[in-house]
C-alpha cells in the first residue's frame, strides 16, 4: 500500500506554527540560525577532515611503538631485557611498560564517548599486532591503557593520552562555542534596539486609538521605522484636526439651533395652554434631545483625558439618571468596587445610552458588573422584545432605528448603541448584543484591563 504524505499546505501550516510569532524572534532566528549552521558545518569539517585524520595518525604511531615494545620483549623475555626495553620506551617514547605474569586480558571495557577514538586505536593495533590485545581510553584521564597477551602473562603499556588522541579538538570547539555565544549576545542587543522602536510605535498607535496622548513619542530607530513613525504622526495630526473640526461644526450648529428653539420655548410658555401647545412643546423637547445626541456622537472622545475612577459608582450614577425618568433599574456590583482608568465622560455616556435604551424597550432592567482576567464586563438586560440575531450588528449603525424589531421610541435617533460602541472601542473594548436571561436583549460592554 502506498504511503501517504502530508499535503504541501499542511507542511506550510506546520512550519508557520513552528516559527516565532514576534518580529524579535524571527529577526533573531534569521541572524543566529545561519551563524549556528555555519559553526556546525565548520565543526563537522574539522572532525571529519582534521581531527579524525590526526587521531588516526597518532593511533598508528602509538600502535607502532607498542608493537616495537612487544617484539623487543619477546626477543629477550628476561627481567633484564624487560628493564632495558622499558627504559628505552620511557626515555624515547614516554611509554610506561610493565609485565603482569599469569594475568589474562580483561573481559570488559568502557566505551569512549567519542567512538572515533576507540575505532582508530583498534584499527591501528589490529594492523600492527597479531597477538590478542585490550585497551581502555576512559579509565585514566591522562593515559591510555593498552595490554597485549604474551607467553605466560600480559604486557601492559601506559601511554600519554595525547599520543593517541588529538586533544586540541576540545579547545577548538570551546573557542567556537564562545564565539557563537558572543555573536548571539551582540545580535540580541542590536535586534532588541531595532525592535524596541517598532514596539514604541505600536504602543503610540494603540494609545492614540484609545484616546490617550503620547507627547513623549518621537521617531527613532532605522530609517524605515522613522519614516513609518513620521507617517503615523502626520496621520494622527490629520485625524485630530478632523475630529476638532467636526466637533466645532456640530457645536456651532447646536448653538445656532438652540437660539431659535429657546425663543420658541419662551413663546410657547406665554401662549395659552391647550392640546396644540402641548404637542408643540413635545416636538421642541424631541428636537432638543436630537441635538444633544448629535452633539454627543460628533464629540466622541472630545479630547477627554483618562482618569482613575470607580466603575461601580459610574454605573450607579447612570442607573440613577434612568430611575429619575421613571424606569425600574436593578444594579449588581462587586463589594470591593471596580477601580478603572479611562475617560469618565465617554464611559458614562455609553452606560447611560445602554441603560436608557433598555428601559425604553422593557419594563424590567438589570445592570451587572463583573471582574475578569481580561478586564471588566458590564451587562445590561431587559425584558423587551429583543432584536433578531441577524440584525444585531445593524443596530450599531449610526442613525439606524430598528423600530420593526423593538418598540417605538419617539425620542431615539438611532445613535445610542453607536455612541456606546464608539466609547468602548476607544478604550480597547467592544459592545455586543446577546439574548437576555430576562427574555429580551442583553448588551455586553467589555473593557480590557489597564485601559
Amino acid at each position: 500500500m502506498a504511503r501517504s504524505f502530508p499535503a504541501p499546505e499542511a507542511w506550510r501550516r506546520l512550519i508557520k506554527r513552528s516559527l516565532p510569532a514576534t518580529l524579535y524572534g524571527r529577526t533573531f532566528l534569521i541572524i543566529v540560525l545561519p551563524v549556528a549552521l555555519m559553526q556546525l558545518a565548520v565543526a563537522w569539517v574539522f572532525f571529519d577532515a582534521h581531527w579524525r585524520t590526526v587521531t588516526m595518525r597518532l593511533s598508528e604511531g602509538l600502535a607502532g611503538d607498542v608493537a616495537w615494545a612487544l617484539e623487543s620483549y619477546e626477543d629477550d623475555p628476561s627481567p633484564a631485557g624487560l628493564a632495558r626495553t622499558a627504559g628505552r620506551a620511557e626515555r624515547s617514547m614516554s611509554l610506561s611498560i610493565a609485565y603482569l605474569p599469569d594475568r589474562p586480558l580483561p573481559e570488559t571495557r568502557r566505551r569512549n564517548a567519542l567512538a572515533a577514538v576507540d575505532s582508530s586505536l583498534r584499527q591501528a593495533l589490529a594492523a600492527r599486532i597479531d597477538a590478542p590485545f585490550w585497551f581502555d581510553t576512559t579509565r585514566y584521564p591522562a593515559y591510555v591503557d593498552i595490554r597485549v597477551q604474551t607467553h605466560g602473562g600480559v604486557l601492559r603499556v601506559l601511554a600519554p593520552r595525547e599520543r593517541a588522541v588529538a586533544t586540541q579538538g576540545g579547545i577548538f570547539l570551546g573557542w567556537m562555542a564562545a564565539a557563537t555565544l558572543i555573536l548571539t549576545g551582540v545580535s540580541l542587543i542590536f535586534i532588541r534596539n531595532q525592535v524596541r522602536a517598532i514596539e514604541r510605535l505600536a504602543q503610540a498607535a494603540e494609545d492614540f486609538g484609545r484616546g490617550r496622548d503620547a507627547p513623549a513619542f518621537k521617531p527613532y530607530g532605522a530609517r524605515e521605522v522613522r519614516q513609518a513613525a513620521k507617517a503615523f504622526l502626520a496621520m494622527k495630526a490629520r485625524i485630530q484636526r478632523q475630529i476638532e473640526q467636526r466637533t466645532a461644526l456640530l457645536a456651532s450648529v447646536s448653538h445656532d439651533l438652540r437660539t431659535p428653539l429657546t425663543r420658541l420655548r419662551l413663546e410657547l410658555a406665554m401662549t395659552d395652554p391647550g392640546p396644540a401647545t402641548e404637542a408643540m412643546k413635545r416636538d421642541l423637547a424631541e428636537m432638543e434631545h436630537m441635538i444633544d445626541e448629535y452633539l454627543a456622537f460628533a464629540r466622541g472622545e472630545g479630547g477627554e483625558q483618562a482618569v482613575d475612577m470607580d466603575l461601580g459608582a459610574l454605573v450607579r450614577e447612570a442607573a440613577e439618571g434612568a430611575r429619575r425618568s421613571g424606569s425600574q433599574i436593578e444594579v449588581t456590583l462587586p463589594a470591593d468596587g471596580v477601580p478603572y482608568r479611562g475617560r469618565r465622560g465617554a464611559l458614562k455616556r455609553a452606560l447611560a445610552n445602554l441603560i436608557s435604551n433598555a428601559s425604553a424597550h422593557g419594563e424590567r432592567v438589570q445592570v451587572g458588573v463583573s471582574l475578569t482576567d481580561g478586564g471588566v464586563t458590564m451587562t445590561v438586560d431587559d425584558d423587551g422584545p429583543g432584536i433578531p440575531p441577524e440584525r444585531r450588528e445593524e443596530a450599531f449603525l449610526a442613525f439606524n432605528r430598528l423600530d420593526d424589531s423593538r418598540n417605538q421610541n419617539a425620542k431615539g435617533v438611532g445613535l445610542g448603541l453607536a455612541i456606546a460602541r464608539d466609547a468602548a472601542r476607544g478604550h480597547g473594548g467592544d459592545v455586543r448584543l446577546e439574548d437576555s436571561p430576562l427574555g429580551g436583549l442583553r448588551a455586553v460592554l467589555r473593557l480590557p484591563a489597564g485601559s
